[in-house]
């Protein structure tokens, strides 16, 4: 199969950094035991190898001139074949900073994004809550305008990076009566007094996250990010640049799992031949191979798309309904890829330990969080009735 970074949607340099990406990836070994440890790790190791360089722009540290979807993918989809925590640690520094590299101020963006690019400082991004995670306008977090400044008070949950990171981008009602109109965006560094971020969660595939609790914890008004009352639609821009490589690191999964399944059906003894030899396995590696390959490509146009729209932001609709389908598919497809490489691999597939079994776990969350499976088959929904297909 020839290498997915030969079609048209890259550029030479795309193709020298997968290349630069994936030898480095193959020397890399971390102890994923105690998995905030190891993702402190992997964010120093990234840092240090200059691949977090590519989630904020070149003016700040960055790799390249601005923030580049398709590098993202890239990235995402490499580091996830060799290493599903790796893919978290490099993403959570992206979507942790990304509203500072849109709207931070030229101090909040000299103070935060150097730091983040080196791996010097490790990003989290606070928006969901106990009772607000699709639905974002739902949320409880108030920001109270007080003398000099504002006061949080709230809870936050799955928030990753949670205990481990130096600063959350934090969303509070800061106009209770305004829905998602009244939304507002803080920069919050850790420790900070009135902010509680040591209640771990536990979850099937281990991840560094937490609850967070703010109470009376007072903010001054140069933690303000953006524009007031203008969280909603920085939140959205921030997910939507990212979107796209959730679906990069699922076809990294998936590429992964139909990698180990080949090797395993070539190997793999049966009733007097292998198991590849069996029609209905040729038949089942052959899905597999599809459902990769159009996931793919959804997931590669998107990038493209958002990566060469006009500086008018007329292609942003466009590419909304794009990055939906890239995430959608990409990570229903690839759970269901796989799903059929452990079936293959019978009861070694299962246990603990397994390469298969760890990939089960670890593909899940990729279809709830950044906008569940039945979030982004509405926002596909409606951009249909519009006639935006």
């Amino acid at each position: 199969m020839n290498s997915p970074w030969s079609l048209p949607f890259f550029e030479d340099r795309h193709r020298a950094l997968a290349t630069s990406l994936h030898a480095w990836m193959r020397t890399q070994q971390v102890n994923k035991q105690d998995d905030r440890a190891a993702c402190r790790e992997w964010v120093q190791r990234l840092g240090d190898a200059g691949w977090l360089r590519y989630v904020v722009p070149e003016q700040h540290g960055g790799a390249w001139a601005q923030v580049d979807s398709r590098a993202l993918v890239i990235i995402r989809e490499t580091l996830s074949q060799f290493s599903p925590l790796a893919d978290f640690a490099f993403a959570m520094q992206g979507l942790g900073s990304g509203a500072i590299s849109l709207v931070g101020t030229s101090a909040q963006q000299a103070q935060y994004l150097p730091a983040v690019a080196s791996g010097h400082k490790i990003a989290a991004f606070a928006l969901s809550e106990p009772q607000a995670g699709s639905d974002v306008a739902g949320m409880q977090t108030t920001a109270t305008a007080v003398d000099l400044g504002f006061e949080l008070n709230g809870v936050k949950t799955w928030i990753s990076n949670g205990g481990m990171a130096d600063f959350y981008v934090v969303f509070a009602k800061t106009d209770v009566q305004a829905g998602s109109r009244g939304i507002s965006a803080f920069i919050v560094d850790a420790p900070h007094a009135g902010l509680q971020d040591d209640e771990y969660l536990q979850v099937m595939s281990p991840h560094p996250l937490a609850t967070l609790r703010f109470t009376h914890c007072r903010l001054g008004s140069e933690a303000v990010l953006g524009d007031l009352n203008s969280g909603f639609k920085l939140a959205m821009r921030t997910l939507d640049i990212f979107r796209a490589s959730v679906a990069g690191a699922a076809l990294g999964m998936g590429r992964r799992a139909l990698q180990d399944a080949l090797v395993h059906v070539k190997s793999r003894q049966m009733f007097g031949q292998h198991l590849g030899d069996f029609q209905l396995t040729q038949a089942r590696l052959g899905d597999m191979a599809a459902l990769l390959e159009s996931a793919a490509l959804l997931t590669y146009r998107a990038a493209w798309m958002r990566d060469t729209a006009g500086s008018d932001g007329s292609a942003a609709p466009a590419y909304t309904q794009a990055a939906a389908m890239a995430k959608l598919t990409a990570t229903e497809n690839a759970s269901k890829v796989i799903d059929m490489a452990l079936q293959m691999h019978g009861g070694l597939g299962v246990m603990v330990g397994n390469k298969m079994e760890s990939l089960y776990r670890d593909i899940r969350s990729l279809r709830i969080y950044e906008g569940a499976s039945e979030v982004q088959q509405l926002i596909i929904g409606k951009s249909v009735l519009k006639g935006l297909s």
